[in-house]
């Protein structure tokens, strides 16, 4: 039986709640004593109050320094039943100095406690300690859990240099701490460029007086800036070797085109994959053209298959935003100054409101949207590149795992961002209900990652593997976090934590309220008025549209 009397916490506001017995290089395991952490309980310091308690902080003293560590497990003592065995993980450690704990916290270990060295409940100063910023560049999104008054903050460098990830199952309010995130780095830096792609059009209420949001109406994106590979993906529809050479038509005709534009005589290297404008009439008519030179006959489908899908999508008015007549044209300054924000205009924020793009394409997009963000920071002088964060909702259904879909365009640019993007300014934020359909490679680029509650088994294995520390005592506790609680390892915290995040105001929240059965189906309203209106827009194609849509005709789309 341990004799707790024996052991001597050192300062006199200190209490010693148990002692070490095995160390290792990052842990120790100690026995604890419940009639001791009984006491804490009058505490009205909630962090010492909970100190011993799993995934609660804790301290021990070795020399002139402090360590940090946090309980990760805990079980009875056989041999004293008013002892329990916890296993302590060491997060850091600071000086003690003048009798305060953790001056000049650092994250690591570099000098390790014995067995029998007394285990000290921490208190909130302590944790006030580690948590200071120390004037380096940050945001305060909540507060570290127990505390209801320290501050948990994101260093916007150490974020955003290395990627991050939120991750959270649906209804943890995953998108509100995005926003609220979002938010703050908006204010810290109003002259910065994010490009946010929002998949459901939550984000537009959000961001109304910080962002500029485009979306079908006025997204105005040139079909000719798509590379090679996105316009297979657009117009190609053969499988297998039919594919191939669908591909190797449409090569030829779309080198031709964009060599018809007076742009591409002064370029000493045109490709497919050259942003030229180009018009689809010519494009249609090097098709045309190459039809008529044909020796066999058996290869006239794949011309014509080709052909009819450029003209499907051309007579379709849900592909207006991004095939028309006027987008021929070369907007593309026009167009990378929008999107990129590189007018400012107080206005840091691009949201791209994809919910109204067409099914088929809306991976098209959200790969041109992205490598747009990424050849931009590429051709960019080194000494005038201007950093860009290009956040991804829905990450996982474009970057999905390879068991889950082979490689696509937009698979390719977001690898390749999460691997690169930091040598040229590019920061990637994922955010994700399922992160293990998520490229491994991708999530383990992400050097910061807040995990909100999940509550399915693979997503929460996946992400312990995926964080960067082995604070397992914080991720244990992923499955039993409240809405709106995160833990955060990585590189934008001083050490793992676990935080609650602030109050969003509701006009700056995204518009993802779960709709209220109970209140909608109390009251249906006039449901054949409603009806006719759902029939009438669904059959045109359209969100809010007062009457009938008529599709303009091939030849007008085709002129110019």
């Amino acid at each position: 039986m341990t004799n707790f009397n024996d052991v001597r916490a050192g300062a006199a506001s200190a209490v010693a709640i148990g002692v070490i017995d095995d160390v290792g290089f990052g842990s120790a395991v100690a026995r604890l004593s419940l009639n001791i952490m009984d006491t804490l309980q009058a505490e009205t310091d909630l962090t010492k109050q909970r100190s011993g308690s799993i995934g609660s902080h804790v301290k021990v003293r070795v020399g002139s320094r402090w360590l940090l560590g946090s309980v990760r497990d805990m079980r009875r003592d056989l041999a004293d039943k008013m002892t329990v065995v916890v296993t302590i993980d060491f997060l850091g450690e600071g000086d003690a100095a003048g009798g305060r704990s953790f001056d000049n916290f650092r994250r690591g270990v570099t000098a390790y406690p014995r067995s029998g060295d007394p285990v000290i409940a921490a208190v909130r100063d302590d944790l006030a300690a580690v948590f200071a910023t120390d004037q380096r560049p940050h945001v305060e999104i909540g507060t570290v859990y127990p505390t209801t008054d320290v501050k948990a903050a994101l260093f916007i460098d150490a974020l955003l240099s290395r990627h991050f990830a939120i991750v959270g199952s649906t209804g943890t309010g995953k998108s509100t701490a995005t926003a609220l995130i979002l938010h703050r780095i908006v204010a810290a830096a109003p002259r910065g460029h994010i490009v946010m792609l929002d998949p459901h059009g939550e984000y537009a209420k959000a961001f109304a007086a910080t962002g500029v949001i485009f979306n079908v109406d006025n997204l105005e994106m040139p079909y000719w800036l798509m590379n090679f590979e996105e316009t297979c993906e657009v117009f190609v529809t053969g499988e297998g070797a039919q594919r191939e050479g669908e591909k190797d038509i449409l090569a030829k005709c779309l080198l031709a085109a964009r060599a018809r534009n007076p742009v591409a005589a002064g370029l000493a290297n045109l490709t497919v994959d050259s942003p030229v404008p180009y018009a689809i009439g010519d494009l249609l008519g090097e098709l045309q053209q190459q039809m008529g030179m044909l020796a066999q006959a058996d290869e006239l489908p794949k011309y014509l298959r080709l052909k009819r899908k450029i003209e499907d999508i051309l007579q379709d008015s849900r592909y207006n935003f991004m095939f028309s007549r006027k987008l021929s044209n070369d907007t593309m300054a026009t167009f990378l100054s929008r999107i990129l924000r590189l007018d400012g205009d107080g206005k840091p924020i691009s949201i791209i409101d994809l919910s109204g793009v067409p099914s088929e394409v809306v991976s098209v997009v959200v790969a041109l949207l992205s490598r747009i963000v990424f050849d931009f920071a590429i051709w960019t002088d080194k000494a005038k590149r201007r950093p860009i964060l290009l956040v991804c909702e829905e990450a996982h259904r474009y970057v999905p795992s390879k068991e889950i879909a082979a490689g696509s365009a937009v698979r390719q640019i977001l690898e390749r961002i999460a691997k690169e993007g930091r040598k040229y300014g590019v920061s990637l934020g994922l955010v994700t209900q399922r992160p293990s359909d998520v490229a491994e490679g991708t999530l383990a680029q992400c050097g910061t990652i807040i995990a909100m509650r999940l509550n399915n088994a693979r997503d929460q294995e996946w992400v312990q593997a995926a964080m960067p520390e082995g604070a397992r005592g914080f991720l244990d506790t992923i499955p039993a976090l409240r809405n709106r609680e995160a833990v955060v390892c990585g590189e934008g915290v001083a050490v793992p934590v676990r935080l609650s995040f602030d109050n969003l105001a509701e006009s700056r929240c995204p518009s993802s309220d779960d709709p209220s059965f109970s209140r909608r189906w109390a009251n249906d309203g006039d449901t054949a008025i409603e009806l006719d209106r759902i029939i009438r827009d669904w059959r045109s194609q359209t969100t809010a549209d007062p009457g009938p849509v008529l599709l303009r005709p091939v030849s007008a789309l085709l002129q110019g």
